[in-house]
């Protein structure tokens, strides 16, 4: 074969850009191995009990030293889910306002802070929910919610602080619900007019169409919170400052618990002066990199079949 057509048939760019895959695909398996790597003298130590108990015994002797990550884990995913209860309402409904409701001199505006929003440092929003929001929860709804309905057990734990799975809950409710309605808005804006001139056509009012353009982009909005899910479950700091840090496995909303994120974050400092912490951490990170990768997984699925389905 000629030299030349061969040349012509091979894609430059795609040889360009090659590498970069190549690279990240490494970087992400390397990772996997690495925490894999240093987990495994805990899981082989403590084995299954290491991820079902809910103990947190630090001892400079080894023979004393005992852990279990049912709390993080626990409250790695309640807050995450009290997240998405929070986020959902929110991302709807400030995606629907954009692209229906909003004036054009406002749309834009708009836009902007979502994006601006979504882009914050996460130290900006701990420091807030710290100071400003874990107080007016506490003041205005946990005090009233316990005062007046603690015989439901959700809300029969004293709101002594108010640092909680709720306040964790609402304050990455608010961090997500800017990167969850970019992906709502984005399905919203890209229904096909003629599904909404077809609507109208058949005498439906702007709210009747709106709840009917809503069931067409459903598997976005799955799409969307179980991006914002995965989001919230490996978020640190914000929720460090505001969840309490306390080993309890409860579903009690007002009570202080941990997260897996917040838990490295604040014990990774000391982990070297025991002989198994540094390996529990690596251990629970191993947990929060599984269950992430599968909750993205499954997002990026839906939003692509759904994407699949409006191109079509």
């Amino acid at each position: 074969m000629d030299i030349k057509k061969l040349l012509r048939k091979i894609d430059e760019f795609k040889i360009i850009t090659m590498p970069a895959i190549i690279i990240a695909f490494f970087v992400f398996v390397y990772i996997l191995y690495t925490y894999f790597q240093n987990a495994f003298p805990a899981i082989q130590h403590y084995g299954i009990d290491l991820f079902i108990k809910n103990v947190w015994n630090a001892s400079e002797d080894p023979t004393k030293e005992v852990y279990g990550l049912a709390a993080p884990i626990w409250g790695s995913i309640y807050t995450a889910f009290l997240a998405i209860l929070v986020a959902l309402p929110l991302s709807i409904g400030y995606a629907i306002f954009v692209n229906d409701y909003a004036p054009k001199k406002l749309k834009f505006p708009l836009v902007i802070i979502s994006d601006i929003m979504a882009g914050l440092p996460t130290i900006i929003y701990g420091i807030w929910g710290a100071f400003i929001l874990v107080p007016l929860l506490r003041d205005y709804i946990m005090k009233f919610l316990y005062n007046h309905f603690s015989f439901i057990p959700l809300f029969d734990y004293p709101p002594l602080s108010g640092y909680s799975y709720f306040a964790a809950g609402v304050l990455l409710g608010i961090m997500v619900t800017p990167f969850a309605s970019a992906i709502i808005r984005e399905a919203y804006a890209m229904v096909p007019t003629v599904y909404k001139e077809g609507l109208y056509a058949l005498g439906c009012t702007k709210y009747e169409a709106t709840k009917e353009l809503i069931k067409y982009i459903r598997p976005a909005i799955i799409s969307g919170m179980i991006l914002a899910f995965g989001r919230a479950l490996g978020e640190t700091v914000a929720v460090s400052l505001v969840i309490g840090n306390s080993f309890n496995l409860t579903y009690k909303l007002f009570a202080p618990g941990y997260t897996i994120s917040s838990l490295i974050a604040n014990q990774f400092g000391n982990a070297i002066l025991y002989k198994y912490m540094t390996s529990v951490l690596y251990a629970a990170g191993l947990v929060l990199f599984v269950i992430g990768l599968i909750v993205n997984i499954i997002g990026i699925i839906y939003l692509r079949r759904w994407r699949e389905h409006v191109s079509h």
